[in-house]
């Protein structure tokens, strides 16, 4: 469980987040959801200590952030970033550094570390590209790579901010599927979505941003719902129960 109380943090001189208070809880998918700017990043990048906040509390089971060291934080969140260069090693090599955390220097790879890599690979199915240089991979195929890695790190919390960004529909589901999974396994997963549809059917819980505070918290059905989410984006969610379930696309 994260809880985020009365957060105020600025980005180069500008305070985005003015008073956040919300919850996340383990075991589900929590979105934060919000349009372009109302501090949906800089609430992730706050949690790692990317971002420092000017006043207000982030607790990770009831202990302040502030009172981990970075390798203490290390081995307590993942964070998967909107964007990233695509370094030129293989892609076992990249898994390999989320055991960074856990090792002294000079660093000695044990064989508990290339256990939790083989394991990962196997889970997100690139086992059978682990030789492959990332440069050589799809989009869809190194966003596997760098989950890959946030699961070798082996923590109980996973940040991923825009994870379906480039990729395809196919792609798309498979990772938010393999999500879904995670929180099963007791993980706390925040991520940022903006497709109403992928937020209704994933989201567990959902937390709704604008000009930097929460306009509202609950479930995804019940924020889509709320009147709130036309005051953020000025549209309107419109849905349908169809056989499969119920749907959600957006109306101007």
């Amino acid at each position: 469980m994260i809880r985020v109380h009365d957060l105020h943090a600025s980005y180069e001189g500008e305070e985005i987040l003015h008073g956040i208070d919300a919850s996340f809880p383990e075991g589900k998918i929590s979105v934060l959801m919000g349009p372009n700017g109302c501090g949906k990043s800089t609430t992730l990048r706050s949690m790692l200590r990317l971002v420092p906040h000017s006043s207000g509390t982030i607790e990770l089971n009831g202990t302040p952030l502030s009172a981990l060291s970075p390798q203490e934080l290390a081995k307590n969140i993942a964070y998967l970033p909107q964007s990233r260069s695509v370094p030129d090693i293989a892609v076992k090599t990249l898994v390999m550094h989320g055991r960074f955390p856990y090792l002294s220097y000079p660093r000695r790879y044990r064989p508990e570390d290339h256990e939790k890599v083989r394991e990962s690979l196997e889970w997100v199915g690139l086992t059978d590209l682990a030789d492959r240089k990332m440069e050589q991979l799809s989009g869809g195929q190194r966003q596997k790579a760098y989950l890959a890695m946030a699961l070798a790190q082996d923590t109980d919390v996973i940040l991923m901010d825009e994870p379906t960004t480039f990729l395809d529909i196919r792609n798309q589901f498979e990772l938010l599927d393999r999500s879904k999974q995670l929180a099963k396994q007791g993980k706390t997963v925040i991520m940022i979505l903006h497709d109403f549809e992928a937020i209704l059917r994933y989201a567990d819980h959902v937390v709704l941003l604008h000009n930097g505070h929460v306009l509202q918290e609950g479930g995804a059905e019940e924020v889509l719902r709320s009147g709130s989410v036309r005051e953020a984006f000025q549209v309107t969610p419109v849905f349908h129960q169809g056989e499969d379930g119920l749907h959600c696309y957006v109306r101007q």
